[in-house]
């Protein structure tokens, strides 16, 4: 509690008790912040309607409808978009947009979306976590309707060629499960796994062919999933049999393995890749291609028909892709072909900024608040990964402040020791943000912090005494001298009213003689008085 301590103008030299003063109380309270932090977990399938029932954070955190509306809890998400809204009438989670769990998370399992639920006075931040669970609304489908293949009738049995596999955005159970080919009198399938998981189909020749016999051969490959009810894909598979060609091509590695800078630019080389063919003339002659079993890769790397050289198509992206698989198809002028994996390794580069969020800001701070008092939250993100993510918070030594990890990619900015209006009304923190990448990236915020003032100071009179002389006989009304006082605070708290110390001259009473404008200060000749020396 600070107290506007009273100050008179005093007449003569004795003083007396003081006939009128004025005394003005101003209490502030300093808030501190105290954070507290919970966290729930909920699991709910995707494609749930709009206003569904997520949760109950009533019952789950321990809050109640009065503490979410007087703390103006709100939900923060860092992302752009909310699929989970906060009723705070009823306290509970609901649906807010369409979840497709294939659209925000692709591949990924388990699929969760984490935001905070933030609370202030006193300031407490909940943190939610959310498992979106895959149905079964996806079936398998492959790329292409027909696939068609020529072969030799000299291709040995055990002679491999690869089939499109088909693409399934479901996880779990749901997800591709199985493939089955019809008829099997000639081929058989073999199903391989990469070492992400997910599977791709080879067609193996059993039979030898005949094409004397059979000059054509429809199949169909069938891909299931393991959902329940099941779902199935198709694709019909044509096979053209042609004459001798008795030498497949080989690559000279079953696998390639390279690392590549996701920096790196369209057009760099990322690897060569080669096979030999012991026939002869057209039969000899090798032609390289993706297998459509690559996916997505495909839209990204380019490969030489001719060379076997292979190329950046498309921008890289650590953050997205940290690993590719591209199936290489080696085939030569009969229809033999060899396969071959390539194994690319993405290099993470510093290519993200830090970004700085300011989830609650408390402008002004009033000058007497105490030492690690809470004046911003900040949320801070880097979507490099290892060190290229790892960030440090700081601001300039020169300001009465400093920042503090709160939690994980949180920070709160505090004061660290007193500040004074007087001094300095007003600071603009900046903020920064720097990575440990090399080079490193660095992001500033600069938020403005203005100081509102107490009354810690008292008025004080320009001058120790004043001195005046009246004549006797002088008209009422007639000024006789200004006083004038001073105070540093602002406002109302440097508003100045003035008074008069009732003393004894001749025993007769100085307010008989003389007032004072409480406004101004101007001392004013009441009465016909005696010639006097006033000393004030």
């Amino acid at each position: 509690m600070s107290v506007l301590c009273c100050f008179y103008a005093q007449r003569g030299a004795s003083s007396t008790r003081i006939s009128s003063w004025l005394m003005q109380h101003l209490v502030l309270c300093v808030f501190v912040i105290a954070f507290a932090r919970g966290q729930v977990r909920y699991s709910i399938p995707e494609e749930m309607t709009k206003g569904s029932l997520v949760g109950n954070i009533i019952q789950d955190l321990g809050l109640d409808v009065k503490r979410l509306k007087s703390g103006r809890a709100r939900i923060f998400t860092e992302d752009s978009r909310e699929y989970i809204g906060l009723n705070v009438d009823k306290g509970t989670l609901v649906v807010k947009e369409r979840i497709d769990r294939e659209e925000l998370c692709a591949q990924v399992s388990p699929c969760s979306l984490h935001f905070q639920i933030i609370l202030e006075n006193p300031m407490e931040l909940h943190r939610i976590d959310i498992e979106i669970l895959d149905i079964n609304d996806h079936a398998p489908v492959f790329a292409r309707k027909e696939i068609d293949f020529q072969i030799s009738e000299s291709a040995l049995p055990g002679a491999r060629f690869s089939l499109d596999s088909a693409q399934d955005p479901d996880t779990g159970t749901n997800a591709l499960k199985s493939y089955m080919l019809n008829p099997t009198e000639n081929f058989d399938i073999k199903v391989l796994s990469r070492n992400d998981g997910s599977k791709y189909v080879e067609m193996v020749l059993q039979v030898p062919l005949d094409r004397e016999t059979q000059q054509e051969h429809k199949l169909t490959l069938t891909a299931f999933d393991g959902g329940s009810p099941q779902k199935t894909g198709t694709v019909r598979i044509s096979v053209t049999v042609i004459d001798a060609n008795d030498n497949a091509p080989a690559f000279s590695l079953p696998v390639y393995r390279v690392s590549l800078f996701e920096n790196s630019p369209i057009g760099a080389v990322v690897i060569k890749v080669s096979a030999t063919d012991n026939d002869q003339g057209a039969n000899g002659e090798i032609a390289y291609s993706f297998s459509r079993s690559s996916g997505k890769a495909l839209d990204l790397f380019h490969i030489d028909t001719n060379t076997g050289e292979i190329t950046v198509g498309g921008d890289l992206d650590y953050e997205k892709a940290k690993q590719f698989e591209l199936n290489i198809d080696a085939t030569d002028k009969g229809g033999l072909t060899d396969s071959s994996k390539v194994v690319i390794d993405i290099i993470d580069v510093n290519d993200n900024p830090p970004v700085i969020s300011v989830i609650s800001f408390s402008n002004p701070i009033p000058e007497d608040a105490a030492p690690e008092t809470v004046i911003a939250m900040l949320n801070v993100k880097d979507l490099d990964s290892g060190r290229n993510g790892q960030v440090k918070c700081s601001i300039a030594p020169d300001v009465p402040f400093k920042v503090k990890s709160s939690a994980q990619n949180f920070y709160s900015l505090i004061t660290d020791e007193n500040v004074d209006r007087e001094n300095i009304s007003e600071y603009n923190i900046t903020i920064t943000v720097i990575d440990e990448g090399s080079p490193s990236f660095s992001t500033n915020k600069t938020l403005s912090l203005k100081i509102s003032d107490v009354n810690d100071n008292t008025p004080v009179f320009w001058s120790q005494s004043y001195t005046a002389y009246v004549m006797e006989n002088n008209s009422p009304g007639v000024s006789v001298l200004s006083v004038t006082a001073h105070d540093k605070d602002a406002g109302n708290n440097a508003r100045i009213s003035y008074f008069l110390e009732d003393i004894l001259v001749n025993g007769v009473s100085a307010s008989t003689f003389i007032s004072v404008n409480a406004e101004s200060g101007e001392i004013i000749a009441v009465h016909r008085n005696f010639t006097a020396r006033v000393q004030l």
